[in-house]
């Protein structure tokens, strides 16, 4: 059986205690590895390690660090086969589409921040007032906390610590203790080309993350995870008053009006709502349709829905199973709940056999105030709702706790502009859904967070400012 140790200052190692977690593959349920389950000598020992490199990683010049990231994506390109066969079995995926929609824009991430690493800047040096010169230091807020999901544990790992050490700080990573085995092999990977210490990965569960989050060294605290989590983080940070990076999940509305291209709508939002089983936090899985289209489109969707396809990791399919055995029953619980008014007209079901899988689903006619309208069900159900108006579409749409992501549908500019104008959304997407490029930046508002991943916005987060003034007569 395969076991999964944390890294620490650039040396794999055991917890402290020798405890460990099982870790379960989601296509048949059935344990296939164990894992580090650290404890707060284990946190101990990541943070002094993060705290001692920092004090010369600090120093590093933005074309050292560039450097080292660029020499991290070599690494890992060399070891991709390895990495991505890691995140299979971690996940369940299936393997074609990780390799054609995870693997490409994941290098492309880690690229763009090694170039990033080289811009960033202040305001240029002036007088601001008479005889004093002032300038702008950017600069590392120093060891970075960070937990990542369990959705896109690799990706998710490069989104967390590649912006941090691009902009001179040391992390400790931890990954979710259902996915720690990508994130253990890039820390291997990554370790190999960076300092010790710069990057350490520890393996736990959600007590590992309290401890990390109460630590007295860590300056910021960087968390992906649900909202409950988000405000326990927030809270435990609060203490000791370090910054705190939050994306905690959404519910996109995807606002189709009686003018949209059917045809490409229902197509996209099947394969954006379903993709990687739904559990996505910008996925397309909350419709909001007009009244002149919404008969043809549930049909539209239903049939997009019967030619979806899950299975296992070798299969033809669009997406493997859910992450979990606690998730699978959230999520076939939401289903089982759907109440009189509604109707299921695609899927509904756990699909029989081993493993977490459940069917591609659609569910219409629901009310603005049911629950599946209103919670994150991170699963592949869609729901789909029937508006009157154009202000409808745009309460209904707004009328959730989330705002991460949300996408129009229409073939008038002007009604795009203004959707795009009043959707209090942290994305907007027009005649598309769930693009994503290294340059834009991705975060929310509300329930789904504050702070942003991707893009130079990323920097901002990791990055403090400091002012110097100089007294020219001096």
């Amino acid at each position: 059986m395969k076991t999964f140790n944390n890294y620490i200052n650039g040396k794999e190692v055991a917890s402290r205690d020798g405890r460990t977690t099982p870790v379960i593959d989601p296509t048949t349920g059935k344990q296939y590895a164990t894992a580090a389950l650290s404890g707060p000598a284990d946190v101990d020992d990541a943070m002094k390690a993060a705290a001692d490199a920092f004090e010369s990683w600090k120093h590093s010049t933005p074309s050292m660090r560039q450097k080292a990231i660029n020499d991290i994506a070599d690494a890992m390109e060399e070891h991709m086969n390895e990495l991505i066969e890691t995140e299979i079995e971690n996940t369940g995926k299936p393997r074609a589409i990780t390799f054609s929609e995870e693997v490409p824009p994941m290098m492309d991430q880690i690229r763009f921040f090694a170039g990033a690493a080289r811009m960033l800047e202040g305001k240029s040096a002036g007088e601001y007032m008479a005889n004093f010169t002032s300038y702008i230091r950017r600069e590392p807020i120093g060891v970075c906390a960070q937990v990542a999901p369990w959705n896109y544990p690799l990706m998710m790992g490069v989104w967390k610590f590649i912006p941090a050490i691009a902009a001179g700080n040391t992390t400790v990573l931890k990954p979710s203790d259902t996915t720690p085995a990508s994130t253990a092999l890039l820390a291997k990977i990554a370790g190999a080309v960076l300092p010790p210490g710069v990057l350490n990965v520890i393996c736990g569960d959600r007590d590992t993350g309290r401890n990390m989050v109460a630590h007295q060294t860590p300056g910021m605290v960087s968390v992906t995870g649900s909202v409950r989590a988000g405000m326990e983080v927030a809270e435990a940070a609060s203490k000791s008053l370090k910054r705190v990076h939050l994306e905690l999940g959404g519910k996109a509305p995807v606002v189709i009006f009686d003018d949209a291209d059917l045809e490409l709508a229902a197509s996209t939002i099947a394969m954006t709502g379903y993709f990687n089983a739904g559990q996505d936090c910008t996925a397309a899985t909350r419709v909001i349709a007009g009244p002149k289209i919404y008969g043809d489109f549930v049909d539209a969707l239903a049939e997009q829905a019967k030619k979806t396809k899950t299975g296992k990791p070798n299969e033809d399919v669009l997406y493997g199973p859910l992450n979990n055995e606690v998730h699978l029953g959230k999520v076939k619980g939401f289903v089982d709940r759907t109440p009189k008014h509604a109707k299921v007209v695609a899927g509904g079901s756990q699909v029989s056999g081993p493993g977490y899988f459940f069917e591609p689903t659609v569910i219409c006619d629901l009310k603005q105030n049911d629950e599946m309208i209103q919670n994150e069900m991170f699963g592949p159900v869609i729901t789909v709702q029937k508006f009157s108006d154009e202000q409808e579409a745009l309460k209904w749409a707004n009328g959730v706790e989330y705002a991460l992501a949300s996408s129009v549908w229409t073939r008038d500019l002007g009604k795009a502009m203004r959707m795009t104008k009043n959707l209090d959304f942290g994305c907007v997407w027009v005649n598309t859904h769930i693009p994503m490029v290294a340059e834009m930046p991705h975060g929310g508002y509300k329930k789904s967070g504050y702070g942003k991943d991707l893009s130079a916005y990323a920097l901002d987060d990791y990055t403090r400012i400091k002012h110097v003034m100089i007294n020219l007569n001096s």
